[in-house]
């Protein structure tokens, strides 16, 4: 499960309490009026009905029917702010003891839930709520609603000290991996610098490990009884469902649940600072970075809009001040951003300013203080709020396109209930972002920013990278059949140069998205140069003979459009997702950007030196370090695969790099017989294909080279290789092997033997290393798609003190999966369910139909591969899927890579004399 998030989501956090409501059900959703002026951006509106249950729980019910998909989101108003000194974490721990079962469902609930097919499964825990949630299908709402319920209602009895120790594991695992990243250090540093001693939100939400050391059974008890009662509930259903059919479904499964004790709530305490503190920090990472936090007013206050749209100006993006100055003008930062975070009883203004290397630190905050004050002097232009004000409207447009999970509909409209008792809240500040002025924002720019201010440095490490009718609850609800999958068709046009254009519509949300698949990736570098494909991408939008990289970006921003160019091992992408009543004029950039780039030299040097500093953070993250060399240890030096995954290059590489090579990659490349146009969303062939001929028309077809890309011999036998990173509180190890391409006959069954093995919460190797000894916050396994042989790998961030022993799990585990003890009718009866079931709820946005469709037309799948993957699933019999595990599986081929602080790991994984072990560096180098 997803633990805790610093901030609050979609500006959610709102200082006000819950509003009482009325027992009757009352709609709402009237269109919103839009003034007069320069936006066309419609206030979204999120249609709902409210029902309040006689013990207190909130009810919103929105009906969304593209999908046979319910989204449950339930928002407990109860946060890490509630805790006491001493007893921190504890908000955070009771939300992952939440998914350990309960009277009625005693069992995991994430692995009951995939076996039901829910999506967008998770919780999270903030300072102010905890909320849980996932979607459904509609066959299985009442299966889902018994679990959600009994965990309200009916935990404690089923709450012992053996769960309470291994969730308080698990997160102390999960503390340990965030603290092991680049920069993890920061987050306690600024919680404990920027609030006084007894403020609620002084101490982190994670925790302490002492606190959660302390943690008692008692105390397990006291918190569920003050905190989980439905009077401190909001449930949200939205989706494939009525208000009527959710009333009765709720008042069945809710409403016998007695109310909790009333609870007292926290008011607004901003804590403004006064003077300038600072903090040093030193951590082993490669580039200097200084954050900047001001304590300043919360959600919902008439100085929230204000400061986000100063954020927005100050480091939002492209268009943003710091952008323009630090890091593409002035380059002295990879990364500077401003953000404005909003909670319940106060928020933080916070800059963070990431040095480029070899540029001292001191200049990057200087050039930053002064941005920062020419803005409170001056107040932004008319144009520049324009366009922050544009991509904040634009981003609540989005929201529409989904019922669930971050950021969806149901997210949106629990917050603001939880947090002020109005539903429509959203609707109140997007007012007020669309009247702001410039003089408002500086005014409250002044008001806030102007003193109070704690810094905080962190430098690289001196030695370098390193009352209802009882409900019956002693029988679950019977399961519901698999939903019907209806998605668009696939359309279908050609245009005069032979550019392929694949259209499917989806009218719920206007918005568009738009695909540019060229046949590329990295896969297309030379050996001797790779890197070229990915800076190529990223070149794309730095400028074309008539645009700047600048004007792109103020173009897109003022178009509420947004845009991106990437690659994959096998193609390059490059991606415009635009509002409907904007789409002609998005197009015309868009077509610009793919047709012109003009690759300048300015720019070429400057994102040069983006890219190496990217490699160096790669070098100095522990999961990232063995991405960079297991290509190469699987495929050889010399295969097209061999290069780093991400796709950044070497350092040397990428020194060579010259504007000639990106010209030459997009003239090889980038022709329309050589890619294809995907298009989503809510428009027609008849609509988009005159629009696409006038854009993309002119461009001329021509041969295209084949890449090479060999087949290669599996490992002759088990090699272990270790890589140093001294100080390491976690060791990361894979185990890695050759499997079939994407399109291979039985890629569908292999995904799903993966889900079996490592592919989900419930997998073998999860329920083993996380939920039974508790080493680790989560292991997993995957198939990362490719055209040619796929890697196959699993990956295991684990305490270092139990390296060797999480080692020695996972060898069993190979050895188990591949013969050893096969895979049982239950094990893939609940795969099937899973990956079934949970499909409808895959297809929901513009963004999930286009990455499917990619990856038909990426692999060369059948057209209807998702209208028979279903069938093919459930097709599958535990004798054929354990022959196809012992022929795919090679526990004793594994190369396996470690990365951790060799001083204490390595001795012991010597001992177990897997295989011949070799010592390498971050860049594959033997190290003696």
């Amino acid at each position: 499960m997803t633990t805790f998030i610093r901030t609050s989501i979609l500006a959610a956090s709102i200082a006000m309490i819950v509003a009482g409501g009325l027992t009757q059900g009352v709609a709402h959703g009237a269109p919103v009026v839009q003034p007069a002026g320069k936006m066309d951006i419609a206030i979204p509106d999120v249609p709902y009905t409210k029902f309040v249950l006689k013990n207190g729980l909130t009810l919103l019910v929105h009906e969304d029917h593209k999908t046979p998909v319910v989204a449950i989101n339930t928002w407990y108003h109860v946060g890490s702010k509630n805790e006491k000194a001493g007893k921190t974490g504890f908000a955070h721990l009771f939300e992952h003891l939440m998914f350990s079962g309960s009277e009625n469902f005693n069992k995991g609930y994430i692995n009951a839930m995939e076996r039901i097919g829910a999506t967008n499964l998770n919780g999270t825990t903030n300072q102010d709520r905890t909320n849980y949630f996932e979607n459904v299908p509609t066959s299985m709402l009442d299966y889902a609603l018994f679990a959600e319920s009994d965990r309200m209602g009916y935990l404690l009895g089923v709450i012992d000290q053996k769960k309470l120790d291994l969730q308080r594991g698990v997160v102390q695992n999960e503390k340990r991996q965030r603290e092991n990243q680049p920069y993890g250090v920061a987050y306690q540093l600024l919680t404990e610098n920027t609030w006084p001693a007894g403020h609620p939100y002084s101490w982190t939400v994670i925790g302490s490990m002492k606190d959660l050391d302390a943690a008692s059974m008692p105390d397990v008890h006291e918190w569920f009884k003050s905190n989980y009662g439905p009077n401190n509930t909001t449930l949200v259903l939205a989706g494939d469902i009525t208000p009527d059919v959710a009333r009765q479904k709720v008042e069945k499964y809710f409403g016998d649940i007695p109310a909790g004790p009333p609870l007292a709530k926290h008011a607004a305490w901003i804590a403004k600072r006064t003077g300038t503190h600072r903090g040093l920090v030193q951590d082993r990472v490669p580039q200097a970075r200084l954050y900047r936090v001001w304590n300043v007013p919360g959600a919902h206050t008439a100085s929230e809009p204000l400061l986000d749209l100063a954020a927005h100006v100050l480091g939002g993006g492209k268009t943003s001040r710091f952008y323009k100055r630090l890091v593409y003008k002035e380059q002295l930062a990879t990364s500077a951003s401003a953000s404005n975070d909003s909670s319940e009883i106060a928020g933080q203004f916070e800059l963070t300013l990431t040095a480029r290397p070899g540029v001292d630190l001191g200049r990057v905050e200087a050039a930053g203080d002064e941005e920062l004050r020419t803005l409170m002097k001056s107040g932004p232009s008319a144009a520049e709020l324009e366009l922050a004000k544009t991509a904040i409207l634009a981003r609540y447009t989005r929201i529409v396109e989904r019922v669930g999970g971050f950021g969806g509909k149901s997210d949106l409209l629990a917050s603001c209930a939880t947090f002020t008792g109005n539903p429509d809240c959203y609707k109140d500040y997007l007012k007020r972002i669309k009247a702001a002025t410039p003089a408002q924002v500086k005014q409250a720019m002044n008001e806030w920013l102007s003193d109070g201010d704690y810094v905080l440095e962190v430098k690289p490490f001196p030695t370098g990278l390193s009352s209802t009718a009882k409900l019956d609850r002693s029988k679950e609800p019977a399961m519901g059949a698999p939903e019907t999958l209806n998605l668009p068709p696939m359309q279908r046009t050609t245009l005069s140069n032979g550019l392929n254009v694949v259209l499917a519509e989806r009218h719920a949300a206007p918005v568009v998205n738009f695909s540019m698949m060229v046949d590329s990736g990295y896969a297309a570098d030379s050996p001797e140069l790779p890197g070229v494909a990915s800076l190529s991408l990223r070149m794309l939008e730095e400028g074309t003979p008539t645009r700047g990289s600048l004007k792109i970006g103020e173009e897109f921003e003022s178009l509420g459009a947004n845009f991106s160019a990437n690659s994959n091992l096998d193609g390059g992408f490059v991606q415009l997702n635009a509002l409907k009543a904007t789409m002609p004029k998005a197009l015309a950039v868009y077509a610009d950007i793919v047709l012109h780039p003009a690759f300048p030299q300015n720019e070429l040097e400057r994102l040069k030196k983006d890219q190496l500093a990217a490699i160096q953070r790669e070098k100095s993250n522990p999961n990232a370090m063995a991405l960079r060399v297991i290509p190469s240890l699987l495929y050889g030096k010399d295969h097209a695969y061999s290069l780093p995954m991400s796709g950044t290059g070497t350092e040397t590489s990428v020194a060579r790099i010259s504007r000639d090579d990106l010209v030459n990659y997009h003239r090889t490349w980038f022709k329309p017989n050589n890619a294809t146009l995907l298009v989503v969303g809510d428009t027609t062939l008849a609509e988009v294909t005159p629009l696409l001929e006038k854009a993309f028309g002119g461009w001329k077809a021509g041969a295209v080279p084949k890449k090479n890309v060999v087949e290669v011999a599996q490992p002759a036998k088990t090699v272990v290789y270790l890589i140093d990173r001294p100080g390491s509180q976690q060791s990361v190890i894979y185990g890695v092997q050759l499997a079939p391409p994407r399109n291979s006959p039985d890629s569908v069954q292999l995904g799903v033997v993966n889900t079996i093995f490592g592919g989900s919460f419930s997998s073998r190797i999860n329920m083993n290393l996380r939920e039974d000894k508790h080493w680790s916050y989560g292991v997993g396994s995957q198939l990362p798609p490719a055209v040619g042989q796929r890697l196959y790998m699993s990956s295991s961030p684990v305490q270092t003190d139990k390296t060797r022993e999480s080692l020695h799990e996972l060898v069993m585990e190979y050895a188990n999966v591949a013969g050893g003890k096969p895979i049982t009718a239950a094990e893939l009866q609940d795969a099937q369910t899973n990956a079934t079931l949970g499909l409808p709820g895959s297809f929901e946005t513009a963004g999930q139909l286009s990455s499917a469709y990619s990856t038909i037309l990426q692999y060369k799948l059948p057209e209807n591969y998702f209208n028979t993957y279903t069938g093919t699933v459930m097709a599958m019999t535990p004798e054929q899927t354990n022959a196809l595990a012992a022929r795919t599986i090679m526990p004793g081929k594994l190369v396996w890579v470690v990365v951790g602080d060799m001083s204490r790991v390595e001795a012991g994984i010597r001992e177990m004399k897997l295989g011949e072990v070799r010592k390498i560096d971050v860049d594959g180098n033997p190290v003696q």
